[in-house]
């Protein structure tokens, strides 16, 4: 049960990084405020580095993680494209990503309750990219 639970739950947050990495490249070329760019390059940095450690882990149980549901990213590509193509500002980039940043706390936290039995190091990747995502959502909200 541990390592089953385990694998889910990294599973589930190597899909979220890759999320919150594909989401942050659809929206950077049209960010025109320095600071926001900042926040989601760095932003960017500390999903790529908590992938890597993740993905350490999942190599210890001879896994090879997750992908994004492709319903999920597909969505989320034309929800981006469509509303910045009706608005192209700091505004529309920052609302898009407190929406992201939003879902994926919460679905973070579901798997959270639901693999319960997972390993602490698991549950620690998880509560950092937490973490990351409300973080985010905290440093862009003057752009909303």
């Amino acid at each position: 049960m541990v390592e089953q639970d385990t694998i889910r739950l990294l599973r589930e947050c190597d899909a979220g990084i890759k999320m919150g990495i594909s989401s942050i490249d659809d929206v950077i070329d049209y960010v025109s405020h320095d600071k926001l760019r900042k926040c989601l390059e760095d932003c960017k940095t500390k999903h790529v580095a908590l992938q890597h450690e993740m993905e350490g882990m999942l190599a210890e149980y001879h896994d090879d993680g997750k992908e994004p549901n492709i319903m999920a990213k597909s969505m989320s590509w034309m929800k981006t494209n469509v509303k910045l193509v009706m608005n192209e500002s700091d505004h529309t980039i920052a609302d898009l990503m407190t929406d992201g940043c939003n879902m994926g706390v919460k679905s973070l936290h579901k798997y959270l309750n639901e693999y319960k039995a997972a390993e602490e190091k698991a549950k620690d990747i998880a509560k950092r990219l937490i973490n990351i995502e409300e973080k985010l959502t905290l440093e862009i909200r003057e752009f909303l």
